[in-house]
């Protein structure tokens, strides 16, 4: 509750916030109404947030109530035009397709992000996007009208990369255009939206609303409005201030567009840090993905957010979401009530994820990385025990639920979102946009491999399969321990500070300072007078 309380007073402002102290020496005033939040950088979030991140995760939702009926579409089509009913084995590859095709099209989506950032801009992306959702919406809305299941397919590849694009585009704007000590809170409402859209669509697929043979075509067509939305106000907001100064060179227009998000005229302290970015990255220019991959001085940034993606999505979200059912069917759950069991469970995720949004500055990143990837190891430890035993130990399979509940709750808070926040925090502006590629591409590549693969796992090893996930967890925790850093409250270049040290390279402002000294009599060296705008 400390924790909480202390956001909060962060977000409104109040005066009695401590001085902290970065680890040159730095000093942060959390008083500083640049250090507020504004509602400007509210709404830049929120819009940015429901118009992009609030798909991803609807459409990761969104044909598992309906699809029965949309298979019984498929079967009454396939029979239409050829008069002849469909066979059970192309039955199950249509829909392996439909399915599959999504994280597909997120890995393609995922390969664009660094031509379309660099050149159109944070923003621009996002608009450009939106095309995308839709174009996808219309198709699928009008599917059944049509009388086309590949139409269908073809759109799920469509979200796919609209979701890609999105999963990395909107994590990015918001962690440049936040300040330090609001970032991380700011760079978790995207995934607060992921659960937020996954939610709303678990309650529009029930048979009662949309989930029905009427109404799944609809409810498959609502993806549009969201983008529609975002398309008519984001032109509204700035660009990202990094964006205008780092990449286009227009210092003017960076400063109006943070003037803007601040609320507040003086921002001469984080128009400088930019330009110190900027300096020490002027002789490596912009990465490219290949060019990311071969650079020393960024070696265990780029292993690390590879580690965290691949642990995000090998962890066993999949696999727990698909026991779920049993596991509750199990506990004597009526089979007809499962799906508002489902929706229970979606509501712990954003729920939980919120909390994220509050603690995260408070507690940090690593120590709810951890936490995260360390309950859900608990959970899929002893999630493989009570599967074994619940069909001899009654209460097992109420031990099963806890688990169930214990592993959303420990993703929610740390193995979710906080992946994304880091590949934000540990790259400077020049390699950003190939990190989000990269670790974009690892996330979508797990993901489409464990929906490939996890059928396949289940039937071998039943409940065991999960050992594996629990390995996973626990590697991914050593990792964190020993090789991630705290990042809170630290700007860009003091992170770059930090893995410099781990990388054993020196960066290129660290070289340009020591011409800020002078040798004095006495063969001591002693730093020059600099003007405040300097320091």
């Amino acid at each position: 509750m400390r924790a909480v309380q202390h956001f909060i007073k962060r977000l409104l402002g109040h005066t009695t916030l401590p001085i902290e102290k970065g680890p040159d020496g730095s000093q942060t005033d959390l008083s500083d109404p640049a250090m507020k939040m504004t509602l400007l950088l509210a709404l830049v979030a929120l819009v940015s947030a429901f118009g992009s991140s609030f798909q991803y995760g609807y459409n990761v939702s969104v044909i598992n109530s309906p699809a029965p009926y949309m298979q019984d579409f498929y079967n009454q089509t396939y029979f239409n035009r050829n008069g002849v009913p469909m066979d059970s084995s192309f039955q199950t590859l249509l829909w392996s397709l439909t399915v599959s095709m999504f994280p597909l099209g997120g890995l393609f989506g995922s390969l664009m992000v660094w031509p379309l950032v660099n050149n159109c801009g944070r923003k621009g992306t996002l608009l450009i996007n939106n095309l995308f959702s839709i174009a996808a919406a219309i198709l699928m809305g009008t599917s059944e009208l049509a009388k086309t299941f590949e139409v269908i397919i073809l759109s799920r590849v469509i979200m796919g990369i609209y979701a890609g694009l999105a999963s990395n585009v909107v994590p990015m704007f918001l962690g440049e255009i936040s300040p330090k000590n609001l970032r991380g809170a700011i760079g978790v409402v995207p995934q607060l939206f992921i659960t937020v859209g996954i939610l709303v669509a678990q309650i529009l697929g029930l048979n009662s609303i949309l989930g029905n043979a009427e109404g799944w075509a609809v409810l498959l067509g609502l993806t549009g409005i969201p983008s529609a939305i975002q398309l008519l106000i984001l032109p509204f907001f700035p660009e990202s201030p990094r964006y205008l100064l780092i990449q286009k060179g227009n210092e003017e227009q960076a400063r109006q567009a943070l003037q803007r998000l601040r609320g507040w005229d003086d921002v001469d302290d984080e128009i400088e840090e930019m330009r110190r970015e900027d300096r020490s990255e002027k002789e490596e220019g912009q990465f490219t993905v290949l060019s990311l991959c071969t650079f020393r001085g960024l070696r265990w940034q780029l292993i690390s957010i590879i580690v965290m993606m691949m642990g995000q999505q090998l962890s066993g979200i999949n696999g727990v979401f698909y026991y779920a059912d049993r596991i509750f069917q199990s506990a004597g759950v009526d089979s007809n009530n499962v799906q508002y069991v489902t929706v229970s469970i979606g509501a712990v995720n954003v729920v939980m994820t919120l909390l994220a949004v509050f603690i995260v500055e408070a507690l940090g990143r690593r120590i709810l990385l951890l936490a995260g990837f360390g309950l859900c190891c608990v959970s899929c430890a002893v999630l493989t025990l009570a599967l074994n035993l619940q069909t001899t130990v009654s209460w097992m399979s109420y031990l099963s639920i806890v688990c169930v509940i214990v592993y959303i709750i420990g993703h929610a808070i740390g193995a979710s979102p906080i992946p994304f926040v880091m590949i934000t925090e540990m790259f400077l502006q020049s390699s950003r946009p190939a990190a989000f590629m990269v670790g974009g591409s690892v996330h979508w590549l797990c993901n489409f491999t464990v929906g490939l693969v996890f059928l396949y796992m289940e039937a071998g090893l039943g409940p065991y399969c999960f050992l594996i996930f629990c390995a996973i967890c626990l590697a991914t925790i050593i990792y964190i321990f020993f090789i991630v850093p705290e990042t809170k409250n630290k700007t860009f270049m003091e992170i770059n500070r930090i893995m410099a040290k781990r990388n054993k390279v020196e960066i290129q402002e660290d070289k340009e300072e020591l011409k800020d000294f002078q040798t004095v009599p006495g063969g001591q060296a002693e730093k020059k007078e600099t003007s405040n705008s300097e320091l």
